[in-house]
């Protein structure tokens, strides 16, 4: 299973049963609206606090996926999640809601890729039956804890990104024939924490770029597949600043992804005329894009091989207050579909 220093190969093909994809109000605007289950109209939808209406798009995601895959939540072994907040509370939240047993873990807005990788890895080894996985973030309760609260109205640089409101989540079961047209997830590559030096918050793309470039290129090489293996390479939230960065990294290494086969979640999103800046972030941005719009997209056969490359930086308040450069790092993870 193990290839190389950083790479699995999962023998035994773990699915993606169903997922439930839960946005707000200005995803709701976006160019992905269609591909989302569950959208509010507002921010606190119905709570009296960010945090809570965060753990509220965890809830209803993960209600919405296990309907899908027609499983009760006792039927389900783990739930391995994260997001951005202090100590990952609205995902332990709504794993208390949940009422599972529960890896809560932190790859910032490299969480859904994280999570993936290793419930594929459990389920591979025969640890476990049915996971459900993912990650989520919102973008007032973010703005407060990284940066100033929205009702402030600071303005922020060209380089900034905008994080999105919204949860993916998946179940992840074990290859059979029920299961058999689903998307499978066959290999992953465990990134290494990375840092540049960049120590400006509002410059997450440049920041992750290179964990991003390193993983995909530990990934060709580990694997044996380079970038005509797949359809798409698709990372998580490096917007037009990172994804440019990567793309001019990986040519001077002499890897030639052609820029259309070359996508980033944070572009996806939100369209032209929504004032993000440089594109989204946040753990949500690949966890609504891979899990919603992409595996639809899979479904609808025009994708059969997409290499998801979910990127994070691995800062904190603390951190940032005490000028310290920021650690970023990026797991990628392979999925398939047969037809």
């Amino acid at each position: 299973m193990i290839v190389g220093k950083a790479s699995w190969f999962f023998e035994n093909e773990p699915v993606i049963i169903a997922t439930g994809v839960t946005g707000g109000p200005f995803e709701k605007n976006g160019k992905l609206a269609e591909d989302f289950d569950l959208l509010y109209d507002d921010l606190w939808m119905g709570e009296d606090s960010y945090e809570k209406a965060h753990r509220l798009l965890i809830d209803e995601a993960c209600r919405i996926a296990l309907e899908k895959a027609e499983l009760t939540k006792e039927q389900v072994n783990f739930m391995i999640a994260g997001d951005l907040i202090n100590q990952i509370t609205p995902t332990s939240f709504a794993a208390r809601s949940l009422a599972v047993p529960y890896f809560g873990i932190f790859g910032a807005c490299s969480t859904s890729m994280e999570g993936l990788a290793l419930a594929s890895f459990l389920i591979n080894g025969n640890g476990a039956d049915y996971i459900v996985t993912g990650s989520a973030s919102h973008n007032a309760a973010a703005e407060r804890q990284f940066r100033y609260p929205t009702e402030y109205g600071g303005q922020k640089p060209p380089t900034a990104q905008w994080t999105v409101t919204g949860a993916g989540y998946a179940i992840i079961a074990k290859q059979n024939e029920k299961y058999s047209e689903k998307p499978k997830i066959t290999a992953a590559t465990i990134g290494k924490v990375i840092d540049m030096g960049l120590s400006d918050p509002f410059n997450m793309g440049g920041a992750m770029a290179p964990a991003a470039a390193d993983t995909i290129e530990t990934h060709f090489e580990e694997t044996g597949r380079n970038h005509e293996y797949y359809d798409l390479i698709v990372t998580g939230d490096l917007g037009k600043i990172g994804r440019a960065t990567v793309l001019d990294l990986l040519h001077s290494k002499g890897i030639h992804i052609p820029e259309e086969k070359f996508l980033d979640c944070g572009l996806m999103l939100y369209k032209e005329e929504q004032p993000v800046q440089a594109g989204a972030s946040g753990a949500a941005s690949s966890a609504t894009v891979i899990y919603g719009h992409l595996l639809k997209q899979m479904n609808y056969g025009f994708y059969k091989k997409i290499l998801c490359v979910a990127t994070g930086a691995l800062l904190s308040p603390m951190t940032v207050q005490q000028k310290e450069t920021i650690p970023c790092i990026a797991h990628a993870v392979s999925i398939e579909k047969n037809s």
